[in-house]
């Protein structure tokens, strides 16, 4: 993000499009954080980084397929545990701006 970090929260079975996160963030272009910097930036080890409750406050972006569900699974900041809440919920507690950010793999 132009402002620095953002979090893209997407669908597991899906990959992060760049290029559309990017348009819906109103950037040129953004990239990935190295492995390295996550901790250091976000507080959170790798499986573990949540858009709940951040250390810092970073813009939220939510792919739009979070809609189709009754019910995500979203870290909870610890590796290896989840909160199931509803995708409204999750958008209001993040301030998630949402959009088509995710794609299938090739």
């Amino acid at each position: 993000d132009r402002e620095g970090l953002c979090f893209a929260v997407i669908p597991g079975n899906m990959e992060l499009d760049l290029k559309s996160l990017a348009k819906l963030s109103g950037d040129r272009k953004v990239e990935l954080v190295p492995l390295k910097e996550v901790q250091p930036l976000t507080g959170y080890i790798r499986g573990g980084v949540t858009a709940l409750g951040p250390k810092k406050d970073f813009p939220v972006y939510l792919d739009e397929t979070a809609q189709l569900w009754d019910v995500i699974s979203i870290s909870a900041g610890v590796r290896g545990t989840q909160i199931l809440l509803h995708p409204d919920a999750y958008a209001r507690a993040t301030s998630a701006t949402l959009g088509e950010i995710a794609r299938f793999g090739a």
